[in-house]
């Protein structure tokens, strides 16, 4: 079918596009539900705009997604492939515009209730995906969605709620109306999560459907909820309105646009791909685009169905905050540090001593419509707390999304990564890495395992491969008070593929023939002291060797170098401990935590998380060495032979200090070790730091 004009949904005498049914009370008694139990088709939104059901509530409308069906099927993914196209920024300001516009003028006059749509753009989304429902705000489109409709459509069906301008069905009625909707999702497949996309006034009716449904498995992403009403700007605008004349109620938008969100956040927001910065010129072009369109927010939302829609944000924060005891769902609070409506970010910090599975992420540079500004990916932030799951139980493995491009983070150092060929040949790049798994990678950790961004990075830009670290089980799992610190760098290593450390997480990884990142030093060699930049502090035992073998993996030994151009260690742990403020500080953070390498005796047993000081340097480079690759295919049955076991360990330990030598050695040679020359070659070459030169190997 080709895509509609205005890129949304083909529509002729209604919104919706495909064929109807009523919602029914009992999902057993519909033979049309029946039927397509055994076969989903997507995205298709049923509707019958004639017909009441037994609760007495007439022309109710419910979305209704099918994925699989023989028909269908080979149209459906399983996976998604590394560094995907999410479709990030491809629809602005000015797309939701034309769409909430239009969508409004169909429904203005057809007299018809609440109802669902799902938008063409969203697409076919992978196999077993469940089901994403957007409850919108204020304005009560339902196309507020429209950044990250591409994005989202990709994991979830996306099912989006719409409002009518003209409907006046009060709170109570509203929450029927969705609950009916998540009860035959519930029915229909029992085994998913379904969730509950809130913004603003949605959050609100999300937080009420979940008190009401304790028993579903629900989760709720709210996004600036108006839970926090009492405490608004929304009550000196009603009495602002109330006294503005109806002639000139065209100005409204435009006196109350610092309230609304940040519209320069908003116009940076394009469509020249996720990495792309707007010039100055440009960005005063999309703001010379944007602005005017608020005169459409009179369209969109007349006079008299914002007094309504106030009353109903009145009502709904009054239900919501007297129920929050109630709720047991997970839930993930999206809230802006710059909200000039509501006090977002207080009130996410509310809401999360008071609900007991309740995450926060705080974006402190954007406005109350933080899902239409940039710098906000909400299937990003959905990932990074790991809050995606397939099924009635997260699995780390089956349930992990691959990065899109959009969140393919750089470390804009230009590394310099060198590869040995099975001949011996040293090569620029990762050609000598094998292109077949399982391969297990080990190597040296520098200072808080920085290095680790750039190997997974050039992994997935030069060879398209999704390299899994593993990762201290710290990442997962921190205290409250320490998320200041953690978040930013969790989230990035658990976007990034970081697995918890464990005999039984490697022992699955090399069973799906993954590629492994494993540091044998540790916390240990990561939080060294002075002077033990390029020293090794690996365990006695060698039991990742054996496991290795068991599989037949190909081992990869690498050293890393570079953290001394880049930061200067001046407080190490033993000098913490003499300093009681700093031991204090030390003994707090580890608090209540098991020792992770317990079993292994000596220091690398004995090693606390803490934070070093250091003092950072104008970055110089990183570089990294891959050794000549160890295959052990067809070895497995020497896995009990300990000489064996132990001689490989030996040579793998070996071959990262003759690569970390070799790389000492080399980086004098390099004429690019200094950042400043890289930035001018960069300059000269159009921005591409992929082809940076570096010493000859």
């Amino acid at each position: 079918m080709e895509r509609p004009t205005n890129g949304y949904l083909q529509i002729r005498h209604s919104i919706i596009q495909y064929s109807a049914m009523a919602l029914l009370p009992k999902v057993s008694s519909s033979p049309l539900l029946a039927q397509i139990e055994n076969h989903r088709h997507h995205p298709i939104v049923t509707v019958k705009f004639s017909g009441a059901s037994s609760v007495n509530r007439k022309n109710t409308i419910v979305a209704c997604h099918h994925d699989g069906g023989k028909q269908s099927g080979q149209y459906i993914h399983e996976k998604l492939e590394p560094l995907w196209d999410d479709g990030y920024g491809t629809q602005t300001m000015k797309d939701y515009t034309k769409i909430a516009v239009d969508i409004g003028r169909l429904t203005m006059n057809d007299g018809g209730p609440p109802r669902w749509f799902c938008p063409v753009a969203c697409g076919m989304p992978l196999k077993d995906s469940p089901v994403l429902m957007y409850l919108p705000g204020l304005e009560g489109t339902g196309t507020g969605l429209v950044v990250h409709e591409k994005a989202l459509g990709k994991v979830f069906h996306v099912q989006c709620f719409h409002i009518p301008a003209h409907d006046r069905t009060p709170f109570e009625g509203l929450i029927k109306i969705v609950e009916e909707a998540i009860k035959i999702e519930r029915d229909l497949f029992p085994n998913k999560p379904i969730y509950l996309l809130g913004e603003s006034f949605g959050g609100t009716l999300a937080l009420a459907i979940a008190s009401r449904n304790p028993t579903i498995d629900l989760i709720l992403v709210l996004a600036n909820p108006a839970t926090a009403y009492e405490r608004s700007s929304l009550h000196p605008l009603v009495g602002y309105m109330k006294t503005l004349p109806v002639e000139h109620y065209g100005s409204f938008p435009y006196l109350t646009s610092f309230l609304l969100g940040d519209f320069i956040k908003m116009a940076m927001v394009n469509t020249k791909g996720p990495h792309h910065l707007p010039s100055f010129g440009e960005l005063l072009g999309n703001l010379a685009e944007d602005i005017p369109l608020l005169s459409a927010m009179t369209t969109i939302i007349p006079r008299d169905t914002l007094n309504w829609r106030i009353k109903l944000v009145e009502s709904a924060a009054a239900y919501a905050n007297s129920r929050l005891h109630t709720i047991t769902a997970e839930v993930l609070v999206l809230a802006s540090g710059k909200d000039n409506l509501l006090p977002s970010k207080n009130e996410a910090q509310r809401l999360s001593k008071l609900l007991p599975h309740c995450n926060i992420r705080v974006f402190e540079d954007n406005g109350h419509t933080i899902l239409m500004e940039n710098g906000v990916n909400v299937l990003s932030a959905i990932k990074a707390t790991q809050m995606y799951r397939r099924s009635s139980k997260f699995n780390i493995f089956t349930d992990f999304l691959p990065p899109s491009y959009t969140e393919w983070y750089r470390l804009y150092m230009g590394a310099a990564m060198f590869s040995t060929m099975d001949d011996g040949k040293i090569v620029r790049g990762l050609s000598g890495v094998p292109d077949e798994g399982p391969v297990l990678i080990v190597g040296n950790h520098l200072l808080w395992g920085v290095d680790v961004f750039s190997i997974v990075l050039e992994f997935l830009r030069e060879k398209n491969i999704m390299i899994h670290g593993l990762a201290h089980p710290q990442i997962f799992d921190y205290h409250e008070k320490y998320q200041y610190m953690m978040i930013p760098y969790g989230d990035i290593m658990k976007l990034f593929g970081a697995i918890p450390v464990s005999g039984r997480n490697f022992f699955k990884l090399l069973a799906r023939n993954s590629y492994t990142l494993l540091y044998p030093g540790g916390a240990r060699e990561a939080l060294h002291r002075k002077g033990e930049g390029c020293k090794l502090f690996w365990p006695e035992k060698h039991e990742f060797v054996r496991m290795a073998v068991k599989f037949g993996a190909t081992i990869v030994p690498f050293g890393v170098i570079g953290e001394d151009d880049m930061a200067e260690l001046l407080i190490d742990y033993n000098e913490m401990k003499k300093v009681p403020l700093f031991d204090h500080m030390v003994n707090d953070f580890n608090q209540g935590r098991a020792t992770l390498r317990a079993e292994l005796g000596g220091e690398i047993a004995e090693q606390p998380l803490h934070l070093p000081v250091f003092l950072p340097k104008l970055p110089g480079r990183l570089y990294a060495m891959f050794g000549k690759p160890i295959r052990t295919k067809g070895k497995e049955y020497m896995i009990h032979d300990k000489d064996y076991i132990q001689e490989l360990y030996m040579q793998i330990k070996c071959d990262v200090e003759k690569n970390m030598t070799y790389l000492l050695k080399k980086r004098e040679d390099d004429p690019y070790r200094s950042i400043v020359r890289r930035s001018v070659w960069t300059q000269m070459n159009n921005g591409d730091l992929d082809r940076i030169p570096s010493f000859d190997p």
